[in-house]
């Protein structure tokens, strides 16, 4: 089981690619997928100002790289570490890619889906339920965020 320290570790990474991020004006959020044999195989950082593209979240760029390392579409025996409650969409991405484990930072109250506007995760329905740890540098991510937001108004 993995400590509190080891989820800050990366979730410390995960907030490096939402820096990178704001270098291109775009939404400070980032991503990292960790293998459990503590590989970093995935990165990705929110990317829709940079490329024009309404699919380019941190999450879906991070898990397209970690099936790219694994070699197959299933991102198993790995743990998506992300500084934003994810989306609908990435909440998709992350039930079709079946990885086991998602680590967020601060909660989405407008759009997230896994647990605070729906609950994409945690859905009987679906075939896969990732385990969620919620709120690793909940307050680091939410200041990141608040700021980038002050700086345009």
């Amino acid at each position: 089981m993995a400590t509190s320290e080891h989820h800050e570790r990366w979730m410390g990474a995960a907030l490096q690619e939402a820096r990178a991020a704001m270098v291109h004006d775009d939404v400070p959020i980032g991503a990292v997928v960790v293998h459990d044999d503590g590989r970093v195989i995935g990165r990705g950082r929110n990317e829709r100002e940079l490329r024009e593209d309404p699919t380019a979240h941190a999450e879906v760029l991070a898990l397209r790289e970690a099936a790219a390392a694994l070699g197959t579409w299933r991102v198993l025996e790995s743990t998506l570490y992300v500084t934003l409650e994810p989306c609908t969409m990435c909440a998709g991405a992350i039930v079709l890619s079946r990885i086991p484990r998602v680590v967020y930072a601060t909660a989405d109250p407008k759009a997230g889906a896994a647990g605070s506007v729906l609950d994409v995760l945690a859905d009987t329905r679906l075939n896969h339920r990732p385990e969620v740890v919620a709120g690793v540098l909940a307050d680091e991510a939410a200041g990141l965020l608040r700021s980038f937001f002050r700086a345009r108004r």
